[in-house]
């Protein structure tokens, strides 16, 4: 949620840090700033309010000196937006620290240091983490080892990176559920939360892994793992060319979107759960005294947007015991209606700049909603900003016309939304731990979903001629299958639409024949039996079934049948799972078809017009 970055070198690096924030200002944040050691070893922090340009203004008027040093933009969690909130974090003059993450038991730390005689001069847990730090100094020999010793007493995610006064040329970090990357250059090396900071002093770099430590000084770096263990870790070498082609080995940028959302699955979990909770201080400074009062929700979106808010429909109601609206923006807008007591409204985008969302939340504005919430995946978008509050997810870029990793983050923020809402409604702490724990899980399940694009690819093959084609799903896979309908008809103009498959008694059994294929997401959920029944009017018609099933849903190949079996997963995740095959099959059609993948005609990335 935030970024990072850090440099020890032979030459001065204010510059070279205040340049690699720039970089990460595409994560969102709302201060910045940076620490220094300077040639007398003497430590200096400077720290501004708003954007990084604020924080270069200050450096212009007053420069800072020093050839090690870190700096940081922080997204508010802990404590408000403000100077005295912002990182580094200091302990005395001898210390300064930045973290990305969530410090869990950073309430009960608190205390036990207050007593030691700490003064605490922000609301932040991160504080916490620098106060312990230099406590557990006074009995290590050495800054690595006191912090070793201090992140055994951490629970929650985080990104470290320290600088001391007592051992100016270095900087140590740790990595525990939090991104740090290695930037290896000559006579300087560095570290980030993202190596997009990097990129303009160095291409070699080296990922740390979950639970490694490390230490760089201008002419070395050396990297213990978990055990502390003195471990290699491999380097990668990101050549220009590579970088500028983008793509990588993928044909097209949607087939690299796909491939990525185990990874920023990660990223949007990162910091908002732990071990069996989500961690509701991540959802900003103000969302608690927000949340408190939400006692319905409004949805208001477009296009695969307006799907996840569908989906979200059935988990609001059905895990957190509030009533749910979803509304297409562009109909929202234009209507009379009734606004519930206590009402929190959700405007759910991509870029952050759909015309009819972003009008349906100005308007929404005068209507007595209690409070604004935007899901986006770009931090510095017109409905960020004009939001309450924000829950970021983190997707990265997406070049596709036809969105893909933006949908799947979008879901897994509404679903931890979902459960920060639940326990204000009923919602046991076992049921939220069992969603947490299959939160953990999802991005391994969709590793191994992603291992069926073969058998999918060959499915597609039926599709290539064909100019219709239904989709169907029941319950919460309903907004799974007008997603999937919505995938094929966007990028292969195949006319295709979707339906709960309970409704084929009532129109749709009129278009059934051999020339138009039936997709089914078949999950084992508590309505399997009934899909079955549903599935088999349509074999009897002589339709075409092509099931995305659940390897223990008992569906088999055979005529008139074709399966592919997903790994198994828990009811709550199910859409996120079943939505990539549906993915990787409209994409392998528009492939076969020959049509723009990338850019599929008359349609743009972002609608910024009605």
């Amino acid at each position: 949620m935030c970024g990072i970055v850090g440099a020890a070198a032979k030459r001065e690096v204010a510059a070279i840090l205040v340049e690699g924030l720039k970089r990460l200002e595409y994560r969102g944040y709302d201060s910045a700033g940076i620490a220094l050691i300077d040639a007398q070893h003497n430590l200096a922090c400077v720290k501004e309010l708003g954007k990084v340009a604020a924080l270069e203004d200050s450096l212009n008027k007053s420069p800072l000196s020093g050839s090690v040093g870190i700096s940081h933009t922080r997204w508010a969690t802990h404590g408000k937006p403000s100077q005295s909130n912002a990182h580094p974090h200091q302990s005395g003059e001898e210390i300064a620290l930045v973290h990305n993450g969530i410090i869990e038991n950073h309430d009960e730390l608190r205390q036990s240091l207050k007593q030691k005689g700490y003064e605490f001069q922000s609301e932040t847990d991160t504080e916490v983490i620098v106060h312990l730090l230099k406590e557990k100094l006074k009995t290590n020999a050495d800054l690595m080892s006191a912090l070793r010793s201090t992140i055994t007493e951490l629970e929650g995610a985080f990104g470290l990176a320290v600088i001391s006064t007592a051992e100016p040329e270095k900087i140590i970090a740790a990595r525990s559920g939090s991104p740090l990357v290695l930037g290896l250059g000559l006579g300087e090396n560095f570290l980030a939360s993202d190596q997009l900071a990097l990129r303009q002093v160095t291409d070699r770099f080296i990922y740390l892994e979950e639970g490694d430590m490390a230490e760089i000084t201008p002419d070395s770096f050396h990297i213990w793992n978990s055990k502390g263990e003195s471990v290699e870790r491999k380097q990668e070498h990101i050549h220009e060319s590579a970088e500028a082609a983008e793509k990588g080995q993928y044909r097209h940028y949607m087939l690299k979107e796909i491939y990525e959302q185990p990874e920023v699955i990660k990223d949007t979990l990162q910091g908002r759960i732990g071990k069996k909770t989500i961690i509701e201080e991540s959802f900003g400074a103000d969302a608690k005294a927000i949340l408190d009062q939400v006692e319905a929700v409004q949805i208001v979106a477009c296009g695969t947007s307006y799907h996840s808010g569908m989906v979200a429909k059935y988990w609001f109601e059905g895990v957190a015991n509030i009533p749910c609206r979803v509304e297409v923006a562009s109909e929202f807008r234009y209507r009379k209606f009734v606004v519930q007591k206590n009402t929190l409204l959700i405007t759910i985008s991509q870029s952050g700049e759909t015309a009819d969302t972003l009008a349906a939340l100005r308007l929404a504005k005068g209507l007595g909603y209690t409070s604004t919430m935007t899901i986006c995946n770009v931090a510095q978008s017109s409905l960020v900003r004009e939001s309450d509050l924000a829950l970021m997810t983190f997707a990265g870029p997406e070049i596709g016309v036809a969105s893909t990793k933006a949908f799947t983050t979008q879901l897994v923020a509404l679903l931890i939304l979902t459960l920060a809402l639940g326990r204000r409604h009923g919602m046991s702490a076992e049921q939220e731990e069992k969603i947490v724990m299959a939160l953990h899980q999802t991005p391994s399940l969709l590793e191994r979903a992603l291992e069926l694009d073969g058998p999918i690819q060959k499915m597609s093959q039926a599709f290539a001629d064909k100019r219709h084609a239904l989709f169907l799903g029941r319950g919460v896979l309903y907004p799974v299958a007008m997603e999937g309908a919505l995938k094929l008809k966007e990028i292969s103009y195949i006319h295709a639409e979707s339906y709960p498959a309970g409704e084929l008694k009532h129109g749709p059994l009129a278009l059934v024949d051999e020339d138009m294929p039936i997709v089914a997401v078949a999950p084992n959920d508590e309505l399997l039996e009934k899909l079955k029944s549903n599935l088999e009017e349509v074999r009897a018609r002589g339709g075409k079934l092509y099931v995305f099933a659940d390897s223990d849903a008992g569906f088999k190949n055979e005529e008139g049948v074709s399966v592919i079996n997903v790994p198994h997963a828990a009811d709550i995740v199910a859409p996120i799972l079943y939505t990539l095959p549906l993915q990787l099959l409209s994409y392998h059609v528009a492939v076969l078809k020959g049509t723009d993948v990338d850019q599929p005609r008359n349609l743009a990335k972002s609608v910024t017009v009605e």
